[in-house]
């Protein structure tokens, strides 16, 4: 499925963070890659706290790493996606299917150029205890 970002509306931008988060949860390594070469721009970023990653492969490697590292859990949206432009924002979980609470809360700033994710800022908010 491919979706027009140029808009800038909602809608789309809510479309845009929801298969965002379907890449993260995709574990066939070939369907995820398939998601992120339509999302994410050649020349796209992603950064949060703990990885700063550049291009397609380092985005692909550092979601295959957060899905080791939380092998069964899940992402997803936590609220509307907010947004503007070209720019969204949205807060989102991590945890077991079905769960109360999270293991882990965040918020990405995602900034869409060219029709596809050209930059992502991740922020956590609540994450595991040493």
């Amino acid at each position: 499925m491919s979706t027009d970002l140029n808009a800038g509306t909602t809608t789309d931008l809510t479309t845009v963070a929801r298969r965002y988060i379907d890449a993260w949860n995709e574990t066939d390594a070939t369907a995820r890659r398939a998601l992120i070469d339509e999302l994410y721009s050649a020349d796209a970023g992603y950064t949060d706290p703990l990885v700063d990653a550049r291009g397609r492969d380092q985005i692909d490697a550092t979601i295959a790493a957060v899905q080791q590292q939380f092998a069964g859990l899940v992402f997803s949206l936590a609220g509307p996606v907010d947004s503007h432009h070209d720019t969204a924002r949205f807060q989102w979980h991590l945890g077991a299917p079905g769960a109360e609470e999270p293991l882990v809360v965040g918020f990405d700033v995602a900034v869409v150029d060219g029709g596809q994710l050209h930059r992502v800022y991740g922020f956590l908010d609540k994450v595991p205890s040493a």
